[in-house]
């Protein structure tokens, strides 16, 4: 029986960036917008979706004067990630009788 996948990391861009920072922990803004090739409006909006869900977690601060917003994986964001990629296994799996 297939396991359901989470609607919110089925997106392409929220799985993109739940795989980044699964790896990395943390990133900074503007490596997730190069590292994913979205705009940062489309990127913006897909972070506080991920944010509001509690899966990840985003401090905005600054580097001198410069405004620079950092995007940190939680530990529900990693829990919800291991739970996705087993339900996506439940999909890959082969039936050998």
């Amino acid at each position: 029986m297939f396991q359901p996948l989470d609607p919110l990391l089925h997106a392409e861009l929220r799985l993109a960036v739940m795989s980044l920072l699964i790896s990395a922990d943390e990133a900074e803004f503007p490596y997730i917008k190069e590292q994913t090739g979205a705009t940062a409006g489309n990127l913006s909006v897909q972070v506080d979706k991920l944010s509001a869900a509690g899966y990840i977690e985003v401090e905005k601060t600054f580097k001198g004067k410069r405004p620079c917003t950092i995007c940190r994986i939680t530990d529900q964001g990693r829990q919800a990630f291991e739970t996705y990629i087993e339900a996506l296994k439940s999909y890959l799996a082969i039936d050998k009788s």
